[in-house]
Order: C-alpha cells, then structure tokens, then sequence
C-alpha cells in the first residue's frame, strides 16, 4: 500500500524552478571582481632561447661507431659523445711516428760524423770544404727530423678529431646521425645547449621599445609550464639594430637560472611597463583582478564561477592576465562587479 505525503507548496515551487532549497544548499562566498587602476603595460609573444647552444660537427671524414650520448641527456664538459672510425688515422699516426724513430737514428749518426770531422780539421787531417760539406750534412738530417717530429704530431692531433667530446657541459637537444651514418666535415652530430643560461627573446615595435621606461625591467609569463610562472629577469638588453622589413626591435631577456623545467623553442610572453604617459592618455588603465584561488582550469579550459542574477553559480571561461601577489588580472570574460566564487569546488557542488 502506497503512502501519498504531502510537499509543502514552497518547497515544491523551488525544486521546479531548479532554485537553492533552504537548509540544502551550501553557502556560497562570493566577492566582486575589483577594477584596479595599473601602468601601462603591452605583452609580445616571444621564445625561450639558450644563451649557450653549438652545434657539436665533425672535423674529419668515416663512419661514426659510438654514440654516448642520446637527446635529453645531460653531459659533463669533455665528455665523449661520438667515436668516428679512426683505424686508417691510427695507422698513419704508427707510421709517422716510426719515421721520427727512424729520422732520429739518422741524426743521431749524422752528429756523431759532424763530431769527427771537426776533430780531423783541427788536426789538418781534411780540408775546410770537407768539413762544411759535413756541417751541411748534419744539417740537412737535422732538419729532415723535426719535419718528421712535426707531421707526427699533426697525426696525433688528426687523430684526436675522431673522438667528439662536449665542449662544455650541458644538455643534448639534437642527435641528427645514427649508428653507421657516414660522418663529413662540417656535418652536424649534436646539438649541446647549457640549461643554465636561458633568455626570451621578442620582437618589440620600434616606437613601443623607445618608450620603455628605464630602470624599469619587464616580466615574463611563462604558460608552457604546467603551472604558469612569472619570472623578473637578471639582465634586459635592447639591441641596437632595426628591421628594416618589420620595424621592430628585439629585447632579450635573461632567466634566473632557479627557473625549472624550460627548454629553448618555448612559448613565452614579455610585459613591458610604460611610463602612463607613453599609453597616449597620460592616465593609468582600469584593469579587473579576482583572487588567484577562484580560477578553475580543466583542460584546455580557464575559467571561474560567477553568481547569476539569482544566485545560482555559473562557470564562466576567462582570460587570464598578469599575477600580482595573490590576484589574476582579467583580460576578458568579466565585467566590473561581478560576484566572483571564491571557493570553485563548493560552487560545483552546489551547481
């Protein structure tokens, strides 16, 4: 048997209308979004670069046998990274140096003669012209033997091209050869960056780059990283030269070197703070700002919930700006006064 209960008409209108029920609803703390007066700023896209990067080449021909080292590895300074097929230069290294062995005897008999020859005219046993013929002589071997001990050193020194170490130590971003790949001189084997020495680079307008106020340094977003980070650089400098096709200046920015997990090739983005005279109306812009806890981020999605004109939260995709302390600024999506959700994970419940 069925038992019918009665609903009370209030509450039954409110659960039709979808409204928040008394009593089952969480409260919901919600602050308006603050419109902020701020400098003038102008963002540019720009790249992670390294200060440090070679690309490591081949000096002599064969085929490469060894590779140490493989993309992403990181490598001490004189490290082995590839061995080049050094057998035939290994053979002309013995033979050079058995040519020294063998211009050394012949010096050596060639001194011990000159000696003689020199006691016999002081004796008046040979004649002046015997004795510079012998001179001549000694001379001659003698110079035959250091041009011997000079090609073998250039065969040692050729020899030593067949073993590529790492000119400096850092990380290996590029292996551009294989195991058996016939190496060339001038050929690329890697690319070496150091990790500590990183800058972002970006293409400034030139009327934009002569008003930057000095002694006031830009700051970099970083959104490629899993968390976006802002960084001040150590060091900005302005180059002097102008494209001619683009009009514009590049800024160079270097990166504290604490900064993790960068890489050159990624994106980033330079603010440049302009003296408010240089935004053209002399004033300071109006910007919005929430607190950092109330963003919400799914995917590829950035947003935060905002409370409806009945109050009922709605999750609004935003774009987000500059950090200052514990607040984002807003560059679209919201407007002045909006309730703003401070606490996201009890608006999704409570949606």
């Amino acid at each position: 048997m069925f038992t019918l209960r009665l609903v009370p008409a209030a509450l039954a209108a409110a659960l039709i209308c979808g409204l928040p029920v008394a009593g089952h609803a969480q409260a919901l703390k919600a602050a308006p979004a603050q419109a902020a007066a701020s400098a003038a700023a102008s963002a540019f896209d720009g790249v992670v670069e390294a200060v440090r990067q070679t690309v490591v080449a081949a000096q002599v021909p064969g085929a490469v046998v060894q590779l140490d080292a493989k993309v992403g590895d990181r490598v001490k300074a004189g490290q082995v990274l590839v061995r080049i097929d050094a057998r035939a230069a290994d053979q002309n290294a013995a033979a050079s140096e058995a040519q020294v062995l063998a211009a050394r005897a012949s010096l050596e008999v060639a001194s011990r003669d000159f000696e003689r020859q020199k006691q016999l005219f002081q004796k008046s046993y040979i004649s002046q012209a015997a004795l510079e013929r012998a001179e001549s002589e000694f001379k001659s071997t003698q110079a035959q033997a250091s041009a011997q001990l000079a090609q073998a050193g250039a065969a040692r020194t050729q020899s030593g091209f067949y073993v590529v170490r790492a000119p400096f130590a850092g990380v290996i971003a590029e292996v551009p050869v294989s195991l058996g790949d016939m190496a060339m001189p001038g050929r690329p084997l890697m690319t070496l960056y150091d990790p500590a020495a990183l800058r972002v680079t970006a293409a400034v307008p030139q009327s934009i780059a002569s008003q930057m106020a000095a002694g006031l340094l830009p700051r970099v977003e970083l959104p490629g990283l899993p968390a976006a980070v802002w960084v001040t650089p150590s060091r900005v400098q302005l180059l002097p030269t102008v494209d001619a096709a683009t009009h514009t200046v590049q800024i160079r920015a270097d990166l504290p070197a604490e900064v993790a997990g960068l890489s050159p090739g990624m994106f980033a983005r330079l603010w440049l703070r302009l003296p408010l005279a240089a935004a053209g109306t002399g004033t300071a812009s109006t910007t919005l700002s929430v607190s950092l806890k109330a963003i919400v981020r799914r995917a590829e999605m950035t947003g935060l919930y905002v409370l409806d004109p009945s109050g009922k939260p709605v999750l609004r995709q935003v774009r987000l700006g500059r950090v200052e302390g514990e607040r984002v600024e807003i560059l679209s999506g919201l407007m002045a006064g909006e309730q703003v959700v401070s606490d996201p994970q009890t608006a999704a419940r409570t949606r």
